[in-house]
């Protein structure tokens, strides 16, 4: 809001809001009218369906943000993982929780870069759980970089929460399998985690998402999760009116 001082006194240029009164101009009229409107706010399925995803999306960078993940091609690192995460399933859930109730599954992003993507699995290497990708062995270079992602599922329910971590994998760590490089743990076979190894080379770095087993979070992407969580938001608007 700007304010203009002229001869005849204040002209308000913009809304100004106060006790619950809003006063702005309108084509040379000073309106002023109540700042709590009693309409209903409309709540379509594609509105209520970007909403969950958008609150859902934040939740997860609440967390993740603490590593200081690397997203390069967004104006922010913020915004950037935002766009990518908007692709991620639909994940419903009841007004009182959403706010802080994040779901570990498939595709989550840790970072967003120039370098090609590499491709990883979860399996088995000598019947040990492993963590495989693509990487082979002439695309380590002395001032290359690793670092594991990995993403926790704690609680279930009403207190479900995804914790990150990260940390930097010494090239001695991983293991050059049929020509391509895997990392071996009895970790990698838990279902309540996931994992990404990031390549990082200087200022750039791999686009990455979480390849994980757990499944906790696909009873909240059914017919039956989004009414309930849309009855907790006082049900969904019919577009026709």
């Amino acid at each position: 809001m700007k304010r203009k001082g002229t001869g005849k006194g204040l002209m308000v240029v913009g809304s100004m809001r106060k006790d619950g009164i809003t006063t702005y101009m309108k084509q040379g009229r000073l309106i002023i009218r109540s700042a709590n409107s009693m309409e209903r706010r409309s709540n379509t399925l594609p509105q209520f369906i970007q909403r969950q995803k958008m609150r859902h999306s934040v939740a997860l960078w609440r967390m993740l943000k603490y590593c200081k993940p690397m997203f390069t091609k967004g104006s922010t690192a913020y915004n950037n993982f935002l766009s990518l995460a908007n692709q991620l399933p639909v994940v419903y859930v009841e007004k009182v929780l959403m706010e802080r109730t994040s779901f570990l599954m498939p595709g989550i992003p840790v970072s967003d870069g120039t370098l090609p993507e590499v491709k990883q699995l979860l399996g088995e290497v000598d019947g040990v759980p492993a963590l495989i990708t693509d990487l082979k062995a002439h695309d380590w270079e002395p001032w290359t970089k690793l670092w594991l992602y990995t993403a926790v599922q704690t609680g279930s329910d009403r207190d479900a929460l995804v914790r990150f971590s990260k940390r930097e994998v010494p090239w001695e760590e991983v293991t050059l399998v049929d020509g391509h490089y895997v990392l071996k743990d009895e970790e990698f076979a838990d279902d309540m985690k996931g994992w990404a190894l990031v390549l990082v080379k200087g200022e750039r770095c791999s686009p990455q998402t979480i390849v994980t087993r757990c499944t906790l979070y696909k009873q909240y992407t059914t017919e039956d999760a989004l009414e309930t969580a849309a009855d907790s938001y006082g049900g969904l608007t019919d577009p026709r009116f």
